[in-house]
């Protein structure tokens, strides 16, 4: 037994594996592809912090004086500038027969977005610089959108069914302790007066996480072709190697097909119309958004309350990274028993959440600037974040295991695309219904997510453990 064997073995539970799914020679190196696409994922993950839209970023233009109406655009620039591409994208990545290097391309357009923003950081000021920094986001983005429509795909094709979720709690959890490290790092070195030097530095620190997650992932084993993927027949042709998880999903058209029915946009449009396994996937993961959205109402709640204890950029670094932290390792392994459950239930108890702040923020005599309403925004803060962790996972490896092959990609790419527009209907309504208090928005995304979660329950299963 070689190194990497020990170590995976020690890190990953291999019991609802279902590593007939794969080649003989893809198995042999699941233990180095396992272990290579946690440190490739937890290098860029890390990256993702010192970008981060909702905290670093903000803080950003706020030290160069750029005009506050332009943070607004920073989170739908970053989310849906990644998604909406996808479907335009997908076609150029399934004529790749080694998707590993569209991972690693990302990679580098995005290392060298983020070189830029320091760059900007530390000699730009005012509107200029926010423009400038806009504009190396909207780059960032496609460069975010391409590892994402690869990463999947590469997963599906290295490491089997039962073992993925597991992979992606690990990176997760592993970014949480370098998230936590770099919060209490801000928060004792620099507080919160981090002014646009100190800024730069931290972005320029990220670029190079960017490029050392290329160059990991550059070392993946990944099998050409989609000989073992393509629905059905193993390497001997015997047809008894994986094709969809679910039995009414389509194979994924070749060119020829896409010719035939018009275009690659009428092949997307087939997807919604008659895959219903992918239709309801789409549909929960547009309904369960209230984890996502919901964490900057309620830090406009506590700032409105008096709360303090979240002020300062090192405080909501550590907070998320303590939430990965936990829930990575937890998340990935109830992923693997079933991910449609984890994604439903983290999903309702992130509507209960939001529906508890409702009710207690509401309620008379209460004091968020008092030491139990810091706890109680500080903690309620955290349980989103984490319970956002569950949602995230759950739906990763839910995507990679319902489908194999070029089939899985076009899911992943349409419905990014799809949610793309999806992120900004539903966030730009509860940024509407915000107007006649946060609290109505709160109460808008919970009530969509526990609809999402009821909805999650009755989807068909796709993980290992059945």
């Amino acid at each position: 037994m070689t190194a990497a064997d020990t170590v995976y073995s020690a890190l990953v539970t291999r019991e609802h594996s279902r590593g007939g799914d794969l080649p003989e020679r893809v198995e042999r190196d699941i233990p180095r592809n396992g272990l290579r696409l946690v440190a490739a994922n937890t290098l860029q993950s890390s990256g993702d912090q010192t970008v981060n839209a909702s905290t670093v970023l903000p803080w950003l233009f706020h030290a160069l004086g750029v005009p506050a109406a332009f943070v607004g655009l920073l989170v739908p620039i970053r989310e849906s500038g990644s998604m909406l591409p996808q479907v335009l994208l997908t076609p150029l990545v399934l004529r790749v027969t080694y998707r590993k290097w569209v991972f690693v391309t990302g990679a580098v357009v995005q290392a060298a977005s983020v070189a830029v923003m320091a760059g900007i950081a530390a000699l730009g000021h005012g509107t200029a610089a926010g423009v400038g920094i806009l504009g190396a986001l909207v780059v960032f983005s496609l460069g975010r959108c391409l590892c994402s429509i690869a990463s999947k795909d590469v997963q599906g094709r290295t490491i089997p069914s039962g073992e993925r979720g597991q992979i992606i709690g690990l990176a997760t959890s592993a970014a949480g302790i370098v998230a936590v490290t770099l919060g209490l790092a801000i928060r004792a070195f620099g507080g919160d007066d981090l002014g646009p030097g100190d800024l730069s530095l931290l972005l320029a620190g990220g670029a190079v996480l960017w490029v050392l997650s290329a160059l990991v992932y550059s070392r993946v084993t990944e099998p050409a072709g989609e000989a073992y993927a393509r629905g059905g027949e193993d390497d001997a042709g015997t047809g008894t190697g994986s094709g969809t998880r679910a039995a009414a999903a389509p194979e994924a058209p070749d060119d020829a097909d896409r010719e035939r029915d018009g275009s690659w946009f009428a092949e997307a449009a087939r997807l919604f119309r008659e895959d219903q396994t992918f239709r309801r996937f789409v549909t929960v993961r547009g309904l369960i958004l209230v984890s996502s959205l919901s964490p900057p109402f309620i830090v406009s709640m506590s700032v409105a309350a008096g709360t303090g204890a979240l002020a300062g950029l090192g405080g909501f670094i550590l907070a998320s990274g303590v939430a990965s932290l936990i829930g990575g390792r937890i998340f990935g392994r109830l992923a693997d028993r079933s991910s449609r459950r984890l994604m439903a239930w983290a999903a309702a108890a992130a509507s209960i959440v939001a529906l508890g702040f409702v009710v207690a923020v509401s309620m008379p005599g209460f004091d968020g600037s008092s030491a139990v309403g810091t706890v109680f925004f500080v903690g309620g803060y955290f349980l989103l974040t984490l319970l956002h962790s569950g949602v995230r996972v759950g739906r990763k490896t839910y995507v990679v295991d319902v489908a194999e092959g070029d089939l899985r990609t076009t899911y992943v790419a349409v419905s990014n695309s799809a949610m793309g527009v999806i992120l900004l209907v539903v966030g730009g309504i509860s940024s509407v219904v915000a107007l006649a208090g946060v609290e109505w928005a709160l109460v808008f995304l919970a009530v969509l997510g526990l609809i999402g979660a009821v909805s999650g329950l009755r989807m068909p299963e796709a993980s290992a453990a059945r």
